[in-house]
C-alpha cells in the first residue's frame, strides 16, 4: 500500500461518515426489532406514509412521488422506460420542451448512483442505450444552493416540525493555476475517493491545469456517495420556515415522515416558500443527514437516528389504528425486498 493510498484509508477509518452502513445501523437495527415486535409486525413502516409504496422504504417510484406534489415545486419531469425508442424519447423533448442541460436519473433510486447531467441528445441517447430499468428525465434547476428538511408530522396535528436540515457543498475544486485537475482533487481525500468515476467522465480533461481561483464543480449532485460534504445547517430553522416548509407539506397528501431535498436561492426567499424547488421526497428510508456533518460523533448520529425511528413508529401506529392503513404483510415485504435489491443491482451495474 503506497503513501497516499494508506493516508486515504486512514481518512475513511477516523472518519465514521464513510464507515459501511450496517456497522453504523447495528444498533438501530436492534431498536428497529424493538419497534417490530410492539407493534407485531417487521413492516410496520408501510403506514408512516400511506400515499407512497411501501411508505418509501424500498421499491417507490420518484415519478408517483412527484405526481404527489403541486407541479410548481418541482422541475418539469419526463419518465423514460427502457424499451422507448430513440425516436419517442427526442419527441417527448420537443413536446415537453425539455432543453439541454437536463438530469438523468433512476425512477427508483440508490443514494444518488447512475444520477447524470446531460449535455446532449448524443448523451442522453447514449444513457438510454445503457439503462435497463425505468429514470427520469427532468429540467436541470438553477438555484445554487441545495438542502435537505427533515420533515415529521403526526396525523393528528396540522403542524408538523422540521427536525434537521443539511446544507450540500457539492464536489468543487479551485485553480492555483499550477495544477491540474487531478493534482487538485489528491489535495482533499473526500475528493480522492471518487477519482476513479471522476476520471471515467472527465478524462479528456482530468490533466488540464485550472486557472488561478477558477471553480469547477466536477459533480453537479448533492450526494454524499458523489463527493458531496454535508453540513448541519440546523441553525437556519425558524417559526418562519417551519411554517413555509408545513404549508408545502400539507399539499402533499398522506405524506408524515420524511426527507425533502430542496434547490434553493436564497435563506430569506427560501423562510417564505420563494424560490425554490423539490429536488426529491424521501419517506421512511430517509435519513436526517445532517449526522454526517464530519463535526458530529457517532453517538450524535446514534441519538439522532434513534429519535426519529421513534417518529416513524408512532406515526406508523397512528395511521395503522385510527386510519385503518395496513401494515405490510410479511411475505409481501420479502418479496419487495428482493426486488429491491434486484434494482440495486442493476444501478450498480450501470
Amino acid at each position: 500500500m503506497n503513501h497516499r493510498a494508506l493516508q486515504l484509508f486512514w481518512h475513511k477509518l477516523t472518519h465514521w461518515e464513510y464507515w459501511p452502513l450496517h456497522v453504523v445501523y447495528f444498533p438501530i437495527y436492534l431498536l428497529y426489532g424493538y419497534y417490530s415486535i410492539k407493534a407485531k409486525s417487521i413492516c410496520f413502516f408501510n403506514a408512516v406514509n400511506p400515499s407512497i409504496k411501501n411508505g418509501g422504504l424500498m421499491m417507490e417510484s420518484k415519478k408517483k412521488i412527484y405526481d404527489l406534489i403541486p407541479e410548481k415545486y418541482y422541475a418539469k419531469t419526463v419518465l423514460i422506460h427502457p424499451k422507448t425508442t430513440s425516436e419517442e424519447i427526442k419527441s417527448l423533448l420537443k413536446n415537453r420542451d425539455l432543453p439541454f442541460p437536463l438530469i438523468a436519473k433512476p425512477d427508483i433510486g440508490l443514494r444518488g448512483s447512475a444520477v447524470q447531467k446531460i449535455h446532449s441528445e448524443k448523451e442522453l441517447l447514449d444513457y438510454h442505450k445503457k439503462a435497463n430499468f425505468d429514470y427520469l428525465i427532468q429540467d436541470f434547476i438553477a438555484f445554487p444552493n441545495e438542502i435537505g428538511v427533515f420533515y415529521v408530522r403526526y396525523p393528528n396535528k396540522n403542524k408538523g416540525e422540521i427536525t434537521g436540515i443539511v446544507s450540500k457543498e457539492k464536489l468543487t475544486i479551485i485553480g492555483d493555476g499550477n495544477s491540474t485537475i487531478e493534482e487538485l482533487l489528491n489535495k482533499t481525500p473526500r475528493f480522492q475517493i471518487q477519482l476513479k468515476s471522476l476520471q471515467e467522465e472527465y478524462g479528456a480533461i482530468y490533466n488540464t491545469v485550472l486557472p488561478k481561483s477558477k471553480k469547477l464543480t466536477l459533480m453537479p449532485y448533492g450526494s454524499h456517495s458523489r463527493g458531496a460534504k454535508f453540513n448541519d445547517f440546523s441553525n437556519i430553522i425558524t417559526p418562519q420556515l417551519t411554517e413555509s416548509i408545513n404549508k408545502i407539506c400539507l399539499q402533499i397528501d398522506g405524506f408524515y415522515y420524511g426527507r425533502l431535498d430542496i434547490m434553493y436561492n436564497t435563506v430569506a426567499e427560501l423562510e417564505q416558500g420563494k424560490n425554490l424547488m423539490i429536488v426529491e421526497l424521501n419517506g421512511a428510508k430517509s435519513e436526517p443527514t445532517h449526522i454526517y456533518d464530519p463535526e458530529h460523533s457517532l453517538f450524535f448520529a446514534w441519538k439522532t437516528l434513534a429519535k426519529h425511528i421513534k417518529h416513524m413508529f408512532e406515526i406508523s401506529q397512528i395511521n395503522h389504528k385510527s386510519k385503518g392503513t395496513p401494515y405490510l404483510k410479511y411475505y409481501i415485504g420479502i418479496r419487495e425486498m428482493q426486488a429491491h435489491f434486484l434494482q440495486n443491482k442493476k444501478i450498480l451495474q450501470f
